[in-house]
């Protein structure tokens, strides 16, 4: 086993300080290798950007109440009976000025990018002033708040940053008026921040609404409280509504989104994968190929089979793992923190995030890079150890 083990270690390092000879085609497969990586990992790291915004923007605290069979906040509506006997359940937070709930409306409006110019849905919220106590999270971090009963908005910074005229002092078509921008607002990175936010009693006339709302958000006692906050108004013969943690409404938001990333990821992967592991295998032909009187006269002298596939195996690992490591490193500095946009398909809006270049994406990464080596390097391993010596001696 320890002469197996001093065959392998030799020929191995044989292998790999020649490489330098093959330089050409050694190039041409890390690169490869490296392009694959650092493909599959940007992809993919779109949808951990978009992933993280949706669990940062969800509280187990917190409830979000909406018409009985409504998937999402745009298919909700509730009136303000409705409203006020939600509020009044037992089982929500209160503070010196009532309970903390947040009756809401949702509508959409059309807001150029600042990268195309082109018209995207941004979402515009309506709240009432226990909003900013449901969502403890908001902070104004330019301007001020609006002033409830006038037209004035507030922008997440997300939204501020990916489209045009949401910034401090501009201005947004709200159904036949122009409303204007008095501040800027953060939200631990959540969904908030792709928002726009107004006072629900401006802008319910606006987009003739009457007194209707689409949703209701209250921050409960306690996250073990929902339970018995879900029975009590879903068993209430006044209302017909559904309940759900408001942290379980954005983790489903976002697994539509996830799930096709992860498979236009994957299937690009595969197809760029497919180059590679030919890039490889021309290479590892190529080594073998150059070294066939030698590899004939290391088994005339003794060194197994085993030994030799080994070695042609780890040199193509080698080879894999340094291209591996290379396109992760450039995923991560070209992609990570990149901030985009994209459209979540339940409430057919854009969402402002951040590319988020993981450290499980790079060993995700690394992996992939390494089992295109193995594919690689196997046959032309194979081929090496089956050639006859007195063959291989005639042809080198």
């Amino acid at each position: 086993m320890i002469n197996w083990l001093t065959q392998v270690a030799t020929l191995t390092s044989v292998n790999v300080r020649t490489i330098w000879q093959r330089k050409g085609a050694a190039s041409a497969a890390l690169f490869g290798i490296a392009g694959v990586v650092a493909v599959l990992v940007g992809v993919l790291s779109i949808g951990k950007g978009f992933e993280h915004v949706m669990e940062a923007s969800g509280n187990p605290a917190t409830a979000l109440v909406m018409r009985s069979g409504a998937d999402s906040e745009m298919m909700s509506g509730l009136s303000r009976d409705t409203t006020r006997i939600i509020a009044d359940t037992e089982g929500i937070a209160r503070n010196a000025s009532g309970a903390l709930s947040s009756s809401e409306l949702f509508v959409i409006i059309n807001v150029p990018k600042r990268s195309t110019g082109t018209d995207a849905n941004v979402p515009l919220r309506g709240v009432e002033p226990m909003a900013f106590g449901v969502r403890d999270d908001v902070t104004i971090v330019e301007g001020r708040a609006f002033e409830w009963g006038k037209n004035e908005v507030i922008v997440g910074v997300g939204a501020a940053r990916e489209f045009a005229g949401l910034e401090m002092g501009g201005e947004i078509p709200v159904g036949r008026e122009r409303w204007r921008v008095v501040g800027l607002f953060s939200a631990n990175g959540g969904i908030s921040e792709s928002e726009i936010w107004t006072d629900a009693g401006v802008l319910q006339p606006a987009y003739r609404r009457g007194s209707s709302f689409q949703s209701v958000y209250a921050k409960l006692e306690s996250p073990a409280a929902f339970q018995a906050f879900k029975d009590r108004l879903t068993t209430d013969p006044r209302v017909n509504v559904k309940v759900v943690r408001q942290a379980d409404y954005y983790a489903q938001q976002s697994q539509v989104m996830t799930t096709l990333i992860e498979f236009i990821g994957t299937a690009i992967a595969a197809l760029m994968g497919m180059g590679a592991v030919f890039g490889a295998l021309n290479t590892m032909f190529s080594a073998v190929s150059s070294r066939t009187r030698e590899i004939a006269t290391l088994r005339a002298l003794g060194f197994g089979g085993g030994p030799v596939v080994v070695s042609v195996l780890l040199e193509a690992l080698f080879l894999a793992l340094v291209g591996g490591v290379v396109g992760a490193g450039i995923a991560y500095f070209a992609f990570d923190g990149f901030a985009a946009a994209t459209m979540n398909f339940q409430s057919f809006s854009q969402v402002a995030f951040a590319f988020d270049v993981t450290p499980d994406l790079l060993v995700r990464g690394i992996v992939y890079a390494m089992l295109i080596g193995l594919v690689g390097g196997l046959f032309p391993a194979v081929r090496a150890a089956r050639m006859p010596v007195a063959t291989a001696l005639r042809e080198g």
